[in-house]
């Protein structure tokens, strides 16, 4: 929805598109946060009180005892010295800063804008504002699961809270596009396998979740075949069909590969539809879509072939925001029309 007023338009786009940017980057950070296990520095929630870093040497140190009575600190880095111990906080602590940043980012614009224009605005945007309330919620959720028996957080709980915040993004992003007067397209190509394609990304996000949480990229190094073979030879075809097969790491790597292959055969179909359509205007994006798939695919065997090195890893997960952004605005313009014969 959008106002008939340039000037409040213009200001709703500044907000959206500044919102937009701002999830973009606590994406990115959320990733190297994971990335170099940082996640678990924190062990208090702190909703109001984390807002200040440590500023004293004793407020270091307390901190740094809370962390030692975790699985993590206990089993994998009791050698860790203070100062070490301060790089993996400032990462965590600046994940959460971000968090508060945005909350206060859609809270604070949604106040005056409502209370300048009308209560449409509030029943327009109030969406946005509760999911990132859920995900500071889920954040901490995730957090919990691996400070008493685990020695990292739960895969599960890591792939919801990546999920949700694709979700935040694509309402943003679609919401920008209501408001940017985006021109939309009568065509021939039928919706669904675009709204498809979309869902095996989103499937894809969750798998990649799974990947990361369980370091599952780390056992098989070879590609394109895992070790010396198509199927991971640790596993057996029949326990792709267990309830337990995403707690297994080979297993869950081979679904990420080949579901990877599934999105750019069902890529492949689309752009048949879209060549064969004959629209111009419509080449340049789904184009775009292809570059970003298949350059995605790249950086995911790079993260595989060099066991996951960090700079690889972490492109991999900021260039499927891309693939996500061009594909929902491939889907916002183009528009169904059926052929009357």
């Amino acid at each position: 929805m959008y106002s008939q007023n340039y000037s409040l338009n213009s200001q709703l786009k500044l907000w959206m598109i500044t919102l937009l940017l701002m999830i973009v980057l606590i994406i990115f950070v959320g990733g190297l946060t994971r990335l170099t296990d940082s996640g678990l520095s924190i062990t208090t929630w702190e909703l109001f009180i984390g807002t200040l870093p440590p500023l004293t040497n004793e407020k270091w140190i307390e901190y740094f005892d809370l962390y030692k009575t975790i699985p993590e600190y206990k089993e994998q880095n009791f050698n860790m010295t203070l100062n070490e111990f301060k790089v993996i906080f400032w990462w965590e602590w600046v994940h959460r800063q971000l968090g508060r940043l945005i909350g206060l980012t859609v809270l604070l614009p949604m106040i005056y804008f409502t209370l300048k224009n009308g209560f449409w605005v509030l029943k327009e945007y109030l969406i946005i504002f509760f999911l990132i309330c859920f995900q500071g919620f889920i954040g901490w959720y995730m957090v919990s699961s691996g400070l008493i028996e685990r020695v990292d957080v739960s895969h599960y709980r890591l792939s919801l809270h990546l999920v949700t915040a694709f979700i935040i993004l694509s309402i943003v992003f679609w919401k920008y596009l209501n408001l940017a007067h985006i021109k939309i397209y009568q065509t021939n190509i039928k919706l669904n396998p675009i709204k498809f394609f979309l869902l095996l990304l989103f499937l894809q996000l969750i798998i990649g979740a799974f990947v990361s949480g369980m370091d599952a990229g780390k056992i098989y190094n070879t590609w394109p075949l895992m070790g010396s073979s198509f199927f991971p030879d640790d596993s057996v075809f029949s326990d792709l069909f267990n309830i337990s097969v995403f707690d297994d790491q080979s297993l869950v790597q081979f679904i990420h590969r080949n579901l990877a292959y599934l999105i750019v055969t069902l890529y492949f179909y689309i752009l048949y539809s879209v060549l064969k359509n004959n629209n111009i205007k419509l080449r340049t994006p789904i184009f775009f879509i292809g570059i970003t798939l298949l350059f995605q695919i790249f950086l995911g065997v790079l993260t595989i072939l060099s066991g996951v090195k960090m700079l690889y890893a972490s492109l991999h997960q900021i260039n499927s925001i891309l693939i996500i952004l061009s594909t929902l605005y491939f889907l916002y313009i183009v528009k169904y029309k059926e052929t009357i014969h």
